[in-house]
């Protein structure tokens, strides 16, 4: 087992101590002291001293640092079981932080969640004490294994509004958008198989695919048209693709709102070759125009499409309450979504059902939309501002990402090392696939408040970019 680094002092300490050339009362050397002497950091010194107190050997004295408490007791026999280490993988460990550490309000643009300040909090706790207070005992018990009734047929109203048809019989409740995903892709794929992604893709629906064992083809997103269409037809006719996972409205991490014609030309080839969509429709309420876009679902006339969504791109991150339209794969994809938990939390069921029956969800997405929009306008303005001439922003019609791509004469590495140094957070574009095609990319995400400070730490970076020309 590697030994820790703090060892290299605590065990000469532990050594005099036991020996009587460090007696009781004592006072030991600083953490400074130690720190130059080993060559170790504050927090592994700090480590040692923690390591010696849980033995007894060393106190604290606050302001006056550590002092020799002395051997209480001898020749007590140490029990310490030596267990292995959990391996970890550390590439998934790098993206999870990439893609979803927080610091500070201001510097962070990598979650794709709504922020504190952006959050309803006020509307969800009341919102949840009501439910409480009407349900009672009755949250505390298993709910139906595909979700409450009551709250299928409210999706499946709004679904219709939006010219998608769907029987609220075949819609689940899950645990969030990542399980629809794998509810859908399992009901309609088995390992080995290959799958289509829209390309850049967000690092989740990758890894995903990858722990499904599938195989991947990427597909090009289209700034103007939304995909390419001619890739994909080649793609399908050169490759038996089982399915094909996308993000037509406000895709994620270009923000790019698919066409309509081009939706109806991706389920025209997804009928030719017999393959499922699988769509997720996560950001199609955030849109910035005029009215909500139509999914690939609102084409469908043969059952091609499953479509899925979640409230925690709404609502709040820590709402996990999604669901999925199984169309006719629902007696699988319940089997499936039973294997993974019998049962989606009954109080944010309630919540959401409760929020969706009156008028407040409405008004928080009209404010809330009007804020994302406002937030993309500046974000802009400051990295067109601030970034090397040939670098280009996509501008979003919803959700709240930017695609950023910036100059191939830049040195990439220095850039995310100089904002890592000064936290600011950004999600490089080399997450987004398995490729490797997206160095000089990265992903900005406006939904946190935005401030003085934190356009100030934009202009910060752009300027780094600007020296970092090579």
């Amino acid at each position: 087992m590697k030994p820790y680094k703090y060892e290299v002092f605590t065990n000469e300490i532990e050594e005099q101590i036991r020996n009587g050339i460090l007696k009781e009362a004592d006072r030991l050397p600083s953490v400074r002291e130690i720190k130059e002497k080993y060559k170790l950091s504050t927090s592994s010194v700090q480590s040692g001293f923690e390591y010696l107190m849980i033995k007894g050997l060393v106190r604290s004295n606050p302001r006056s640092g550590y002092f020799v408490t002395g051997i209480q007791e001898k020749n007590i026999p140490e029990l310490r079981t030596k267990l292995p280490a959990v391996v970890r993988d550390e590439v998934f460990m790098k993206n999870i932080i990439l893609t979803s550490k927080r610091t500070s309000e201001s510097s962070s643009f990598n979650a794709a969640a709504p922020g504190d300040l952006l959050i309803p909090q006020k509307l969800i706790l009341r919102t949840m004490q009501e439910v409480i207070r009407e349900k009672g005992a009755s949250l505390l018990r298993y709910y139906p294994s595909n979700g409450s009734e009551e709250l299928r047929k409210h999706i499946a109203r709004q679904m219709g509004a939006y010219g998608s048809i769907l029987n609220p019989d075949k819609i689940i409740i899950t645990d969030g958008a990542l399980q629809s995903l794998t509810i859908a892709l399992k009901s309609v794929t088995k390992s080995g198989d290959v799958v289509a992604v829209d390309s850049p893709c967000v690092f989740s629906i990758l890894e995903v695919i990858a722990h499904l064992e599938l195989k991947v083809i990427e597909i090009p997103v289209s700034y103007k048209w939304g995909f390419d269409i001619e890739y994909f037809r080649k793609a399908c006719s050169e490759n038996y693709i089982r399915a094909l996972v996308i993000t037509p409205n406000f895709h994620n991490p270009t923000g790019v709102m698919m066409n309509d014609e081009t939706k109806k030309e991706i389920l025209g080839i997804a009928e030719v070759h017999q393959l499922y969509i699988i769509e997720n429709d996560m950001y199609s309420d955030l849109y910035f125009g005029e009215r909500r876009p139509h999914p690939i679902k609102s084409f469908d006339t043969n059952g091609r499409v499953m479509i899925y969504s979640s409230f925690s791109k709404t609502l709040a991150p820590g709402i996990r309450l999604g669901w999925l339209y199984a169309g006719d794969f629902y007696a699988k994809s319940e089997r499936v979504k039973f294997a993974l938990g019998r049962t989606v939390s009954p109080i944010y069921q309630e919540l959401v059902l409760k929020l969706l029956q009156g008028s407040s969800y409405e008004r928080h997405l009209r404010s809330f939309r009007k804020k994302l929009n406002q937030q993309a306008v500046q974000v802009l303005e400051t990295l067109r501002k601030s970034f090397p001439e040939g670098s280009y922003f996509h501008r979003p019609q919803g959700g709240y990402s930017i695609w950023v791509q910036l100059p191939e004469n830049i040195d990439m590495k220095s850039l995310y090392q100089y904002c890592d140094q000064r936290r600011i957070l950004f999600t490089p574009g080399d997450t987004f696939s398995f490729t490797g095609k997206y160095h000089y990319h990265f992903r900005i995400i406006f939904a946190e408040r935005i401030t003085s400070e934190s356009m100030a730490l934009l202009e910060d970076a752009g300027r780094k970019a600007q020296e970092l020309l090579l």
